[in-house]
């Protein structure tokens, strides 16, 4: 039986009844609807979100999971391991609409959209109003998949140049340069914007923290779409005060939702935004064709051919 915890439009869920009509399925809105149907799942759709080991450990039929999103850090994953339960997820879905996220902000502040939309709301006519292009300047990321190599694609086209990092600095697509730990600090130093899109794990606790900021930029604008938890945000905090960078656009943070007295949200330098750089009406489409797809290969027993199997020991 396929079990879904995972809130799935009605046409969607016809959809996958329509391709797969030999299967028997189970949708509910969330876990507590379908915790009661996880001793006879053998497949579950989720958003990662939901497991815990005790769940885990009641699932004793469950051999594969899909995780229509692509964070991972909520799941139980010593609890699968044990159960050797396989887990894939959606990467990529999300490459669109973040990579159209990070240029339309990068846009934002370097045209000040902000300060615009304040002196029409004024009725101000400032002809003044400082502006830089993104044309010709460096856009440094923090993770070369699929969303990374996305926005360096569209950096491109804005005739930018592209330093990418990666754990083995392993080539990435439309990246200039693949930068890997120990020469990270050129990426730093020489890039305009900074866009972070690091997974949360353990060896990306507060990666971009005291040493990052100092090489910045003054000028330097740093983007977080990747994980809160990714960055130190008081030491973040700090730099912003003492203006060792120019700006930083904020669309996830270490504690979601952010606080209402986090000095963030009144920051002249801060744009903040409630962690919705991957939302797209395409988004379950995206999501369930992966699924679709990897079932196929799933029932042929042909899961090496599955896309987005995700090792135990990297979570991601």
């Amino acid at each position: 039986m396929i079990l879904s915890s995972a809130r799935l439009r009605e046409e969607i869920k016809d959809e996958i009844k329509k391709r797969f009509p030999e299967e028997e399925f189970q949708f509910y809105n969330n876990m507590k609807e379908a915790k009661a149907y996880l001793t006879q799942a053998e497949i579950l759709l989720s958003y990662g979100e939901d497991l815990t080991d005790e769940l885990v450990a009641a699932a004793k039929k469950l051999k594969w999971i899909m995780v229509i999103s692509a964070g991972l850090d909520k799941m139980p994953f010593k609890a699968l391991e044990k159960q050797d339960v396989l887990i894939t997820n959606a990467r990529g879905i999300h490459k669109t609409p973040m990579a159209e996220y990070t240029i339309s902000m990068m846009l934002q502040v370097s045209r000040q959209a902000s300060q615009l939309l304040e002196n029409q709301k004024q009725h101000k006519w400032d002809r003044k109003v400082p502006m830089t292009e993104i044309s010709g300047k460096t856009i440094g990321i923090l993770g070369t998949g699929a969303i990374g190599c996305e926005i360096a694609r569209l950096a491109k086209a804005f005739n930018m140049k592209t330093i990418g990092f990666n754990r083995s600095g392993h080539p990435a697509d439309n990246c200039d340069f693949i930068l890997d730990k120990e020469g990270i600090s050129k990426l730093y130093e020489e890039s305009d914007f900074i866009v972070n899109v690091l997974p949360s794990t353990q060896q990306t606790h507060q990666f971009v923290g005291e040493r990052a900021f100092s090489l910045m930029k003054k000028s330097a604008i740093f983007i977080n779409i990747g994980r809160g938890t990714t960055v130190n945000e008081e030491l973040l905090i700090q730099a912003l005060r003492e203006k060792k960078i120019s700006h930083a656009v904020l669309d996830v943070f270490e504690n979601e939702p952010l606080s209402e007295d986090s000095p963030l949200w009144d920051m002249e330098n801060v744009t903040v935004t409630p962690h919705l750089s991957g939302i797209s009406p395409q988004y379950q489409e995206r999501a369930i064709e992966i699924f679709c797809d990897n079932l196929t290969y799933f029932r042929k027993n042909k899961c090496e051919e599955m896309a987005n199997v995700i090792p135990y020991d990297r979570g991601y």
